[in-house]
C-alpha cells in the first residue's frame, strides 16, 4: 500500500469514527446514562476503536465518557488452572459472567459511583477497582468479544445496551493480527501461530458465527 492509499484509508476510518460519535451523541441527547456496546472477534480492533471514540466524544463533543472492557472479568489464572481452562483463557467459560452482569446492572441503574476492573496484559491479570464511573458520566462504552453472543447466559447482556455495533474483519486479517499479538508478547513465530490457531481462532470463529451482527461496521 502506497502513502496515498494509506492516507485515504486513515481518512476513511476517521470519517467513520466521526459518524459513529455523532450518532451516539444524537441518540444519547435525552438520557442521563447511555451505554453503547462495541463487539467483535479477538483482533478486530475493539480496544483501539473504543479509545479513539472516547477521545473524540470527550474532546469534540465535550461529553463525559468512560470505557468498560469485558476483559476485566477474566477469571484469575489459579482458578482457570483448577478448572482445567488455563489453555483456553479468553474463551467464554473463562470469564466471570455473573460479576460482569452485576456491574452492568449497577451502571445501568446509575444510582451510585461504580468501580470497574481492567485487564493488564503485561502482568496477565485483572486489576480491580481501576476505573471510576461517577453518576455524571453520561456515556459508557462497553467493549468485548462476547457482548452480542447468542449463547446461553451471554444473550442476557443485550438488555443493558442502548445501542451496539459489531466490528466486521475477515478471518485472514484476524489471524495475522492475532499471530502478531503473540509475537509482540515475546513468542517466536512457530509458537505464536500455535497459540493463535489453538485458541484465538476458534474464539474468533465462535464470535463471527454466533453473534448478533445486525449493526455492522467494517474495521480493517
Amino acid at each position: 500500500m502506497n502513502q496515498s492509499q494509506n492516507q485515504s484509508q486513515n481518512q476513511h476510518r476517521f470519517d467513520k469514527l466521526e459518524q459513529l460519535a455523532d450518532s451516539i451523541i444524537k441518540d444519547a441527547a435525552n438520557k442521563s446514562r447511555y451505554i453503547f456496546a462495541i463487539a467483535g472477534a479477538p483482533g478486530s480492533g475493539k480496544s483501539t476503536l473504543v479509545q479513539s471514540l472516547q477521545q473524540l466524544l470527550q474532546t469534540k463533543h465535550q461529553c463525559s465518557c468512560q470505557i468498560i472492557a469485558m476483559d476485566g472479568f477474566h477469571l484469575d489464572n489459579e482458578t482457570l488452572q483448577q478448572q482445567g481452562l488455563l489453555a483456553v483463557k479468553g474463551s467464554p467459560p473463562t470469564f466471570d459472567l455473573t460479576a460482569f452482569e452485576q456491574l452492568l446492572t449497577q451502571v445501568k441503574l446509575n444510582q451510585a459511583t461504580v468501580l470497574a476492573p481492567i485487564f493488564n496484559r503485561d502482568i496477565d491479570a485483572v486489576v480491580t477497582d481501576a476505573i471510576t464511573i461517577s453518576n455524571d458520566t453520561k456515556i459508557i462504552l462497553v467493549e468485548g468479544n462476547y457482548l452480542l453472543l447468542k449463547q446461553l447466559g451471554w444473550q442476557k447482556l443485550a438488555q443493558y445496551f442502548d445501542a451496539s455495533v459489531f466490528l466486521d474483519v475477515p478471518m485472514e486479517v484476524l489471524r495475522q493480527r492475532l499471530i502478531k499479538r503473540w509475537i509482540d508478547q515475546g513468542f517466536d513465530l512457530k509458537d505464536a501461530i500455535a497459540k493463535a490457531d489453538s485458541n484465538d481462532i476458534p474464539n474468533a470463529q465462535l464470535v463471527l458465527s454466533h453473534s448478533d451482527t445486525r449493526h455492522i461496521i467494517s474495521n480493517q
